[in-house]
């Protein structure tokens, strides 16, 4: 949505070509991401969340619902058939498998027990996936994983940061092992993998699903989910233009640059001509 997925990709991927680069663009990404987290959680989202569980939920549910378009119209389905529906199915069956797995399984305990490392580890990995794959969120894995509340609330203090330690090394280590294959997966197949990842957004919706509100959540909730879907559905659009915006600009500027060295061609060739002409009146 914010037009650095391939950009985010290409450093992790391709490290090794322009490490110097890439490691600048990498900790940036870092510090701004972990800044928003943050920030973003202990004042906004947790005060929310305390006080309007349901309609947020609802928010996010919206803002979910709102990056399926773009993931099918990337996907560039021009006729139904059995790839528009099996890849989809794969998708959801992933989400199926991440729902069945046992509730608070990768949350720390206070013994850190190899056990409990490994497993943190292993959620890394899974949550490392959401940072990598097209139009699926971290937040969104969290909230699939039950990681979302015990985050927010480590997030409060040192402790509970450093609790977190192995699910940070497990989505370093997700985020080296997926990238490349997400990288090659796009580029040789990029309809089924956007299909898949289309079909996880569908079957996550189930998974996100807060539960029917009643009495007057029933509006708001509805109009938090119409939200939701128009903010990232109109960042999606507002992205695009820029997009267009700057490629339009770009063409402006080497049509400029083509004019100027066309015109210092001829301002050559005058020059030539004239000499010579003052060399046969000389």
């Amino acid at each position: 949505l914010l037009g650095i997925y391939d950009r985010l990709i290409s450093s992790i991927a391709s490290f090794r070509k322009s490490p110097k680069k890439n490691a600048v663009f990498l900790i940036k990404f870092c510090i701004g991401a972990l800044l928003g987290i943050t920030l973003f959680s202990r004042f906004i989202i947790v005060p929310l969340l305390e006080a309007f569980p349901l309609p947020v939920s609802y928010f996010f549910l919206g803002a979910v619902a709102g990056g399926i378009p773009l993931i099918y119209k990337t996907a560039g389905v021009k006729r139904f058939g059995f790839n528009a529906v099996a890849y989809p199915i794969i998708g959801i069956i992933l989400v199926l498998l991440i729902g069945i797995l046992p509730e608070g399984l990768f949350t720390p305990t206070e013994s850190f027990s190899p056990l409990n490392v490994v497993l943190q580890i292993f959620g890394g990995i899974i949550i490392a996936a959401a940072l990598i794959l097209p139009g699926i969120s971290v937040s969104q894995m969290l909230l699939m994983l039950g990681l979302f509340s015990p985050l927010l609330a480590a997030m409060e203090s040192v402790s509970g940061i450093i609790s977190f330690i192995p699910l940070g090394v497990g989505v370093l280590f997700g985020s080296l092992l997926s990238a490349k294959f997400m990288e090659k997966a796009i580029q040789k197949f990029p309809q089924p993998t956007y299909l898949i990842v289309f079909g996880f957004l569908l079957g996550s919706l189930g998974e996100l699903f807060p539960g029917l509100p009643t009495g007057v959540n029933i509006p708001i909730c509805i109009l938090t989910f119409i939200l939701g879907f128009c903010f990232i559905y109109f960042l999606q659009i507002l992205e695009n233009k820029k997009t267009g915006i700057c490629k339009a600009i770009e063409k402006v500027f080497e049509t400029i640059s083509q004019i100027t060295q066309k015109q210092h061609v001829i301002d050559i060739n005058l020059s030539r001509d004239n000499a010579e002409i003052l060399a046969l009146l000389e």
